[in-house]
């Protein structure tokens, strides 16, 4: 019962007729996907294939949230940092086509 007690010390305090209005959030734009030109291609690091998706232009947040979505997809490792996601693997296709559904434009480079 000693909870109730400070909640109704506080509640005197405010009006009879006072009525609370719901928090309102302002989505900022980068909370928003950015919809963008993606450039993908397939390179050789160590000897091995790598799908490499760059020019992305975002937070750090934003750019580990879309690498996180797209490891998970080709179910794979990579790495992303300073514009740039690294995923371990040729997965161009399913790259290019997972972008596109989010509503990305792909520039597809040494595609045959």
């Amino acid at each position: 019962m000693k909870n109730s007690d400070w909640k109704d010390k506080l509640n005197a305090l405010l009006p009879e007729n006072y009525v609370s209005e719901p928090e309102t959030t302002q989505e900022s734009e980068s909370t928003q996907p950015m919809k963008q030109t993606l450039r993908v291609e397939l390179d050789k690091r160590n000897g091995k294939p790598a799908t490499i998706i760059s020019e992305f232009e975002g937070t750090d947040k934003e750019l580990k949230d879309l690498a996180k979505v797209l490891k998970n997809k080709c179910a794979s490792g990579g790495s992303q940092r300073g514009g740039e996601i690294l995923i371990q693997g040729d997965f161009r296709v399913l790259i290019t086509e997972t972008l596109e559904k989010m509503g990305h434009k792909v520039r597809k480079i040494n595609f045959k």
